[in-house]
């Protein structure tokens, strides 16, 4: 299995996360390339690939190897390194890039503190340059960081053969779901002339339903954000009456289950009476409800 691949390793000192961002001209390569553990470190495999690459890697990683001591152990015992392209980054941050010689051009790599950046079969060493620049020159959150560097490879190029599918994955502990692991972003697009837009508008829907809004953007259920979401809540068939504006447990019954259609439970606090300012301007948009908020 040759996987031709621009893809990007990373960690994110300020989030204490490591992720990778991967796209191709292969059909699903998410399920393939990109490997990470939070507290360990991340990696991406490519060109023959070398599922093991990952597993093995990472399983270093997490006993305290550095990406370099990593990298020597994988290649020292594979015969077949030479057509093997891998990005690897540690827990600290330490970084490495290998590119087979026998890889198909053009192919190589770059590395800095924090960052790994590879690519086979692309159009020229001018792909992994853009995305060096996108990435350095990014002050975004880290996924949109991630993402920056991809479309930059793409438009710079990409892989020559074209556009298939793109993935991003990102671990953070404790950050996924309900706080059981780590996994805060694993998004793939497996098949899509245009994957790595594609992709980005999954991260812009994963940031509204699971993003985690500061004090200043969660707003009280009261005065008119109240009145507004029970006339919602009316139109939409969840309460039978007009807006009382009292926020009373009939309301944050409705809330609750709408919320939940609407895949915006992370979003509102009942218990606190809050709702995030993002949720609330998606239910705007969605709705065609005329904004009270100043």
């Amino acid at each position: 299995m040759y996987c031709a691949t621009f893809s990007i390793v990373a960690f994110d000192s300020e989030t204490n996360s490591w992720g990778v961002a991967v796209a191709s001209k292969f059909l699903a390569v998410g399920a393939y390339v990109p490997y990470a553990q939070a507290e360990a470190g991340a990696i991406a495999t490519q060109a023959q690939v070398h599922i093991n690459y990952g597993a093995s890697g990472l399983a270093r990683l997490r006993d305290g190897m550095s990406a370099h001591d990593v990298l020597h152990y994988l290649v020292a015992g594979d015969s077949s390194s030479e057509n093997r392209q891998v990005g690897i980054v540690d827990r600290v941050g330490g970084s490495v890039s290998h590119t087979g010689h026998r890889c198909l051009p053009w192919a190589g790599g770059v590395t800095g503190q924090g960052f790994a950046i590879q690519g086979n079969v692309l159009s020229g060493p001018h792909v992994i340059a853009a995305m060096y620049d996108a990435f350095v020159a990014s002050s975004r959150s880290f996924a949109n960081r991630l993402l920056a560097a991809l479309a930059a490879g793409d438009l710079a190029g990409g892989d020559r053969r074209g556009k298939q599918s793109a993935a991003i994955l990102i671990v953070q502990a404790g950050a996924g779901y309900g706080g059981n692991n780590d996994r805060w972003l694993d998004l793939r697009v497996d098949d899509s002339q245009h994957p790595i837009p594609k992709l980005a508008q999954l991260v812009t829907l994963h940031d509204l339903y699971f993003g985690k809004s500061t004090a200043p953007d969660k707003l009280p259920l009261s005065g008119s954000v109240l009145t507004e979401l029970q006339e919602l809540l009316r139109a939409q068939g969840y309460v039978p009456h007009a807006p009382s504006n009292t926020y009373d447990a009939e309301t944050a019954q409705a809330l609750r289950a709408f919320t939940g259609t609407e895949n915006l439970e992370e979003r509102i606090d009942l218990e606190d009476a809050l709702i995030d300012k993002p949720a609330l301007e998606y239910l705007r948009s969605k709705f065609s409800i005329p904004p009270t908020l100043s």
